[in-house]
C-alpha cells in the first residue's frame, strides 16, 4: 500500500519527534491521526497546520478503553481502518544524565511507569488496530526504540529496561502477525536535538555525541521521522521483526 493510501496513527504526536513523524507522513499525503494525552494545544494546531488530512484525538494509550474509543473516531472521521500505527508516545522522562537515578536508589515505580507506557502502550494499539488489518491483510506497526540497548553510555535504567522489552515484543509480534500481511519494526535512535525530552541535557553532550559520529552532527527528529517512512512503505515489504539504528551512525554493531 503507498503511503498516500494509509491511515497513520502516530501516538504522542502533539512535540517532539511524534510532530517530526506525522508531518512526515502527511507530506507524503497519509491521512494522520494526531494522538496526544496532555499536548492538547499544540496536537490541534498540527493538525489544523496539516488541514482535513489530519484529525488531533486525545487518549493515554496505556488505557484500552481509550484506545478503543480513539480508533472509533478515527474510523468515523476517515472512513476507514487505521493500517498503520507509529508506537512513539513516552511516558514522562527527562534525558538529564546527572539527575538520573542510579542503580542503588532507582525503585520499581520508575520501571512499571515506563513499561506500562512503552509495553502496554504499544500491545493496546496493536491489538485495537489488529481487526483492521487483518480485514485489509496490510499493516505497519512501527515502533520507537533506542541506541541505549548497544551503547549505554548513561544508564537510564528504568526507559533502557522498558524499550528492550518493546524489541522484544517488536520481534514475537513479527513472528506472529507476518501471515497475516502485517509488518512489525523498530526504529532506535539516541539523543535527538532537539525534543522536550532531551532539552536538560547539557549541550556538552550533545557537542560529545556530534564529535563522535561519522556524520559530525546529532540527528534531528524530522531526519528520524524521514527514516520512519521506509518501515511503512512498500520498499519494506519485505521487512520484519527488525531493528533499525537512525543516530548518524554513533552505534554500529
Amino acid at each position: 500500500m503507498q503511503l498516500s493510501d494509509q491511515i497513520v496513527l502516530v501516538t504522542g504526536a502533539g512535540r517532539g519527534l511524534g510532530h517530526e513523524i506525522a508531518l512526515a507522513f502527511a507530506r507524503e499525503g497519509a491521512r494522520v491521526v494526531v494522538n496526544y494525552r496532555r499536548s492538547r494545544d499544540a496536537a490541534e494546531a498540527l493538525a489544523a497546520r496539516i488541514g482535513e488530512r489530519a484529525l488531533a484525538l486525545q487518549a493515554d494509550v496505556t488505557d484500552r478503553a481509550q484506545v478503543d474509543a480513539l480508533y472509533a473516531q478515527a474510523r468515523t472521521h476517515f472512513g476507514g481502518d487505521i493500517t498503520t500505527v507509529v508506537n512513539n508516545a513516552l511516558a514522562d522522562f527527562a534525558f538529564d544524565g546527572d539527575a538520573r537515578a542510579k542503580a542503588d536508589a532507582i525503585g520499581w515505580p520508575a520501571f512499571a511507569a515506563q513499561f506500562e507506557g512503552s509495553v502496554r502502550g504499544a500491545l493496546n494499539t496493536v491489538q485495537t488496530a489488529l481487526p483492521g488489518m487483518r480485514a485489509q491483510r496490510f499493516g505497519r506497526v512501527i515502533n520507537i526504540g533506542t541506541n541505549l540497548f548497544q551503547n549505554p553510555v548513561v544508564p537510564y535504567h528504568d526507559y533502557t529496561a522498558a524499550k528492550a522489552a518493546l524489541l522484544s515484543l517488536t520481534r514475537t509480534l513479527a513472528g506472529d502477525l507476518g501471515p497475516d500481511g502485517i509488518t512489525v519494526n523498530m526504529l532506535s535512535g539516541g539523543l535527538l536535538r532537539t525534543t522536550d525530552a532531551s532539552a536538560a541535557t547539557p549541550e556538552a553532550v550533545f557537542d560529545y555525541i556530534a564529535a563522535n559520529t561519522p556524520l559530525r552532527s546529532v540527528t534531528t527528529p524530522a531526519e528520524f521521522a524521514d527514516a520512519v517512512l521506509f518501515f511503512a512503505s512498500p520498499w519494506s515489504r519485505a521487512v520484519t521483526g527488525q531493528n533499525l539504528v537512525v543516530d548518524g551512525g554513533l552505534v554500529r554493531d
